[in-house]
């Protein structure tokens, strides 16, 4: 099992919010620099039964043994099993966050094998059953763990308008990696 090091997530995590006080970096006044506790084992496979999926490894990892979000990359990192707590306002991501997890979603086969770059000419939800939410970025845009076929494991973005659906990282410890070392 891949493994992170908790306490140097956490402390890295406190010195971006220490060199970031006024949450004025991308995304900051969402997730506050803030990480949930880690989530128990017990619960982390009772939503990968009630889903019928196996998280990917170093996801799973993460959410096991550093915390179950919001601190990350976009507006931050979205819980796995229980919606933001903070939730008492409409925001889109709140919806994609409850969509995912209508029963059969995340099991679905993903639909793509090969990236959609440019505007998409199919609804985003067409092309993200078997995909987890894992971060907004704004203006529609989201970031999406890929949980089955031949790309599981791979971080895309999706940008309907301009972008399309495109990998990003190769996996969540780069995407999570990343944004630990841009400051």
């Amino acid at each position: 099992m891949e493994s992170w090091d908790p306490g140097g997530v956490r402390a890295r995590v406190r010195e971006m919010a220490a060199r970031d006080p006024r949450w004025e970096r991308f995304g900051a006044n969402s997730h506050r620099y803030g990480l949930r506790a880690a989530l128990p084992e017990a619960e982390i496979r009772a939503f990968e039964e009630v889903h019928g999926i196996d998280l990917p490894v170093a996801y799973r990892s993460f959410v096991a043994r550093v915390g179950d979000g919001p601190a990350g990359p976009g507006h931050g990192l979205m819980p796995l099993t229980r919606p933001r707590p903070e939730a008492d306002d409409d925001w889109a991501v709140d919806d994609e966050w409850r969509e995912d997890r209508l029963p059969g979603r995340l099991a679905a086969p993903f639909p793509l094998t090969d990236p959609l770059p440019g505007r998409l000419r199919a609804p985003a939800e067409e092309l993200t059953p078997g995909t987890l939410m894992l971060a907004e970025e704004g203006c529609g845009m989201y970031i999406r763990l890929i949980l089955n076929g031949p790309r599981t494991g791979e971080i895309w973005r999706i940008d309907p308008d301009w972008g399309g659906f495109t990998p990003a990282f190769t996996d969540f410890r780069a995407w999570y990696g990343d944004w630990l070392r841009r400051w």
